[in-house]
């Protein structure tokens, strides 16, 4: 399986996971999380990491963290590497901890930030044996779990100085007692619905809005590079000829994504030829895209050969439309 892409540059911010070796615990008990809690501040200080959220669970942790000098790789290399020390040399033990590298996912700051906050926080609740506990139970649960940050953000006297808890506050209202409260409650209301951030990850390695992921693509990744040999580049680009399309058939049509998805003419199968061939993008996932089956999909562009033969205005629009993906 082909690693997940290293995305590195000044103010880049992540949701980083590591799980131990064989999904083994990597604490036997608090002395080991007061000291895991211990070596990440001062890795922190070392490189000038901001940190927004953690979890410490039995066998993995979740962080939320920002690298203000673009120095991810160098942050977690440091701090694995010291933890894993520490936890061999207490437990007489050798090897690795980790279930290899960790995963990083690189995230769109401005949109996605405050609900991965969110997602990290409510872990505690989210395992077996927790999710089918009564709501009182678990949010009793997430306001007494100690190896979280979340206490900070909701009780202003559990604020912890290595915590950065301005920026995702300020959504609620603010780092102040207005600010907690509200996250609080947004706190509450996701503890009974199912927050799932899985489908909106692309290629494995980043969550943002298109135009996020298209800076990042055209800044920091070639398009020709192993494209082939790397499935998550492969999904990045796709994504983003995906936008490209979109707005090409929007400045020749004047309908956007939303309008296509309820007509069943040419428009539609344009944009499902176009998906196809210019985009890369599978037939299930257009037919995800606009709601429809894979036949459909298939059927469309079928029906769309047949009539570019014999219609030349539409041929015009469809070259039209080739013309500014160029």
């Amino acid at each position: 399986m082909a690693r997940p892409l290293r995305i590195q540059y000044p103010g880049a911010v992540y949701h980083i996971t590591c799980r131990g070796n064989a999904r083994q615990n990597i604490y036997k008990d608090n002395e080991d999380r007061k000291r895991f809690l211990e070596l990440l501040t001062e890795s922190q200080k070392i490189y000038s990491i901001k940190i927004y959220s953690y979890v410490l669970m039995d066998n993995h942790f979740h962080l939320l963290i920002e690298t203000p000098h673009g120095n991810l790789s160098e942050y977690m290399r440091h701090f694995n590497i010291r933890y894993t020390g520490h936890y061999n040399r207490r437990h007489k033990r050798t090897g690795h901890l980790y279930q290899g590298r960790y995963k990083s996912i690189l995230v769109d700051k401005d949109t996605y930030l405050t609900m991965l906050s969110r997602y990290i926080h409510l872990n505690p609740v989210r395992i077996t044996g927790m999710k089918d506990m009564p709501y009182k139970e678990k949010m009793l649960y997430l306001q007494k779990y100690k190896w979280s940050s979340l206490a900070g953000y909701i009780n202003k006297r559990k604020k912890q100085e290595f915590i950065d808890y301005d920026f995702v506050l300020e959504e609620y209202g603010g780092d102040n007692e207005k600010g907690r409260q509200a996250y609080g409650d947004i706190i509450s209301i996701d503890v009974s619905g199912k927050m799932d951030i899985k489908d909106k990850i692309i290629g494995r390695s980043i969550i943002g809005k298109e135009d996020f992921i298209e800076r990042v693509v055209d800044r920091y990744l070639k398009r020709e590079n192993d494209i082939r040999e790397q499935p998550s580049l492969r999904e990045i680009h796709g994504l983003r000829a995906k936008g490209e399309i979109l707005r090409a058939i929007k400045e020749a049509t004047g309908k956007d994504l939303d309008e296509i998805k309820k007509l069943k003419g040419s428009e539609r199968n344009v944009l499902m030829d176009l998906l196809y061939r210019a985009g890369g993008i599978k037939g299930v996932e257009i037919g995800k895209l606009l709601e429809v089956d894979y036949s459909t999909v298939s059927q469309g562009r079928k029906r769309l050969r047949d009539k570019l033969k014999k219609d030349k205005k539409l041929k015009q629009i469809v070259n039209l439309i080739e013309g500014k993906l160029l």
